[in-house]
Order: C-alpha cells, then structure tokens, then sequence
C-alpha cells in the first residue's frame, strides 16, 4: 500500500480492532498501520466485510496540483483524489473528465473519449511512456465498453482501487506534460531572448 502522509509505498501489518455492534447486529471495526517511513498512522473503519473507509488522514495524500495546470482541470483532479478513499468509481470518474479536458484542450478532439485517446497514440512526437499509461486507461473497468462523450464524462464505472489510483497517476504524468514543461521552456526562453536583447541580438527561434 501507499503512505497517505509520505507517499511511499510499504507492506505492514495491519491491526484490526472491534470497536462496536449495532442494532442490526452490524459489526463495526478499526483498522490501523503505521508507516515504517514516516511513522504517521493510516486509519480505517469498516463495517462487517464491506470495503474500509479511511479516517485518518481525512483524504488521500497526493502531491499537489502544478501552478501551471488550468484551475477548472485542477479542481476536477484535487477532487478526484478527495473522493478516491470513499469511492473509487467516482474518483475514476472524475479522473476521465480531466483527462478528456486535457485531450481536448491540446487538440484531440473526436467523437468520445475512446476515439481521442486514439488521436494521442497516433501522435509519434508524444512520449511512449505517456501514450503507453493513457492507451492503458481503456481497460479499466472494461472502459471502452462504455464510450465517455459529453454527456456521458462521469458514468460511474467499476474499477479496482489501484486502477482508480493509477488514473490519478497517469493525469499527474499528463499535467507535467502539457502544462509544466511548456511552461517552464517558455520561461527559459524568456529569460534567453532577454540576454539576447540586451546583447543586441536577435531573439532565439
């Protein structure tokens, strides 16, 4: 599992406690680790055998979002990851709807999302490590059986709990892409075309 303070990945034992029954004869429990990184405790609570909801950090630990990404795209990923502890599907889909945004904001438009991520594996000048990670975002949950338009971004999905990660993953790896490195190539340029200038020289290309 991952550190939801520290962000490193650990194996641990987990303790779980029985805490309270409830009319319904419902069991109630806790289950606690710490990380052997950070020594902060990760705590959950779970009902009977249903999936466990994590207390404690509230939300899940993620770096934040870069200053460069549009603040609309942000918001839809910060709450992404808010969502991801309590519902995994929904954090999916959100994370489809941003990656849908960047696809379109940066050119690849088409008929739904399917047919848009196609327009980024065609584009040879995109990295394969990005058009590997993205092309694999289609066989979550059986994803392209459910073609995502407009109307239809945040159909709720099954997904397993580290696809839904892994989504979050792969849209943090196409922010850095799209908006950061441009813009921190931009910056350096800036700065360049300045030197030249004063230097009385032409602008770089």
């Amino acid at each position: 599992m991952k550190c939801s303070h520290c962000m490193v990945e650990f194996h641990d034992k987990i303790y779980k406690t029985h805490i309270a029954w409830c009319e319904s004869y419902t069991g109630w429990y806790v289950l606690a680790c710490r990380c052997p990184s950070c020594q902060k405790f990760i705590i959950h609570l779970q009902e009977d055998e249903k999936r466990p909801f994590m207390v404690f950090p509230s939300g899940h630990s993620r770096p934040p979002v870069q200053s460069e990404v549009p603040p609309g795209l942000a918001q839809d990923y910060t709450e992404a990851c808010q969502v991801l502890p309590i519902s995994p599907k929904a954090s999916a889909a959100l994370a489809r709807r941003a990656l849908q945004y960047v696809l379109r904001d940066k050119g690849y438009k088409g008929r739904d999302l399917n047919a848009e991520i196609d327009l980024l594996l065609n584009n040879e000048a995109t990295p394969s490590a990005i058009r590997t990670s993205v092309d694999a975002i289609r066989n979550f949950g059986n994803f392209s059986a459910h073609p995502v338009t407009d109307q239809t971004t945040l159909q709720v999905i099954d997904v397993e709990d580290h696809e839904a990660e892994w989504c979050l993953d792969i849209l943090y790896d196409l922010f850095d892409h799209f908006y950061v490195k441009p813009a921190a190539a931009a910056q350096r340029k800036a700065v360049l075309d300045l030197k030249l200038k004063a230097a009385g020289k032409l602008p770089s290309k």
